[in-house]
């Protein structure tokens, strides 16, 4: 059980969809970013599902996404650098062609640290979330070995160590406590996911809405009690950590 790494360098966050970092480990980069340390995105899919509303025009909604995207990552104090890979929401593979899409990124921004989903929780049921995950182990290991893709460009790259959220087993922790309003203000930017992810329904009511926001605000800050709790903290993004890669 570990806290608290040394703040990265570089930190490259992958997620399956936009909004999946800043549910997974929006407090982390924050905090990292504040301390100098730059944050690069990698969204796999183009997140034109995301919706309850059947009569919204998918190619509206990839360019609404991706818009929100930037502005999470700016809001958690980054640059805004966020790669899509824009491949079909709900049909994310951990195949080669992701792969050399993925470890090229990785040898290109030359993280010290990678962030992704786990691969291997239980009873997962997404299939992006858990194929995105493969696809980082995967890309991992095709960046840091010479004879893996030589026709990418740029010299293989070992990162130091990989932090997997939504882990079954976690054993690694990054305080989250005075981070957890920057991660909010990220999480809000995805407003085309407000009412499907968050709960948050717009409307004539002013009221109802901001209630609505406080019982999000709620839940996030609950989660991260929660996630807090075994390793002695108030407040934490907890995390598989990998380091022997």
């Amino acid at each position: 059980m570990t806290t608290d790494l040394p703040v990265p360098g570089t930190a490259l966050a992958v997620a399956a969809h936009p909004d999946d970092v800043e549910f997974g480990c929006g407090a982390t980069l924050a905090k990292w970013a504040a301390a100098g340390c730059r944050i690069v995105h990698v969204v796999c899919t183009d997140g034109a599902r995301g919706t309850w509303d059947p009569g919204r025009d998918p190619a509206q909604l990839v360019a609404a996404r991706e818009q929100e995207q930037r502005a999470a990552a700016k809001a958690l104090g980054g640059s805004g650098e966020v790669v899509f890979l824009r491949w079909p929401d709900g049909e994310l593979e951990a195949g080669v062609r992701q792969r050399f899409q993925l470890a090229g990124a990785i040898r290109r921004h030359r993280p010290d640290v990678v962030l992704g989903h786990d691969p291997w929780r239980r009873y997962r049921l997404h299939p992006d979330h858990r194929n995105a995950g493969f696809l980082v182990t995967d890309a991992i290991v095709a960046a840091r070995d010479p004879l893996y893709l030589p026709e990418l460009a740029g010299a293989p790259h070992r990162p130091a160590t990989l932090l997997l959220f939504e882990a079954e087993e976690p054993d690694h922790a990054e305080d989250a406590e005075g981070w957890l309003g920057t991660k909010l203000e990220a999480l809000l930017c995805h407003e085309s996911q407000h009412e499907s992810t968050m709960a948050i329904v717009g409307g004539a009511d002013r009221g109802a809405v901001e209630r609505q926001q406080d019982e999000f605000t709620q839940r996030v800050r609950q989660e991260a009690a929660r996630q807090g709790a075994p390793f002695g903290l108030a407040a934490a993004e907890a995390f598989k950590r990998i380091d022997d890669l």
